[in-house]
């Protein structure tokens, strides 16, 4: 497992918490990817997360910048071609999440995600966090 998109949860998980999913991305050696569409997302939620993180809106600005040097964003230019056979896969489940598929798609790679409506959908693999610990552990 070489490329991994993440999820907009993903990263608000680890914006929250000092946890197991900020541990992941800071510290093992993944090529992390996450569509530059998720961060409308991030930011539309920003607000919610300061206060579950009990965070300052500098200290949250600073966290996901420092976050965001151990995952590529993808310009949407990029999975335009793939958006079509992304919405089909997923558009009926949760419009919000074809970017997310059709960067699995262009990267030919799994996604990580613990939002149980990804699975929901067979043509691209999804780990949950637990699943990549335990391969990690390996």
């Amino acid at each position: 497992m070489r490329i991994l998109v993440i999820d907009s949860n993903i990263l608000m998980s680890a914006l929250i918490k000092d946890g197991a999913t900020r541990n992941i991305l800071t510290n093992f050696k993944m090529n992390f990817v996450f569509p530059e569409y998720g961060l409308e997302e991030i930011y539309f939620y920003k607000s919610v997360v300061i206060k579950k993180s009990k965070i300052s809106e500098r200290e949250f600005d600073v966290l996901l910048l420092r976050l965001l040097k151990y995952i590529r964003l993808v310009p949407l230019e990029m999975i335009v071609k793939f958006r079509r056979e992304a919405d089909e896969i997923m558009g009926g489940v949760d419009k919000k999440d074809v970017p997310f598929i059709a960067t699995a798609l262009f990267f030919s790679c799994p996604i990580w995600s613990d939002d149980k409506h990804f699975q929901k959908q067979k043509e691209v693999k999804v780990f949950t966090t637990n699943e990549i610990m335990r391969f990690l552990k390996k």
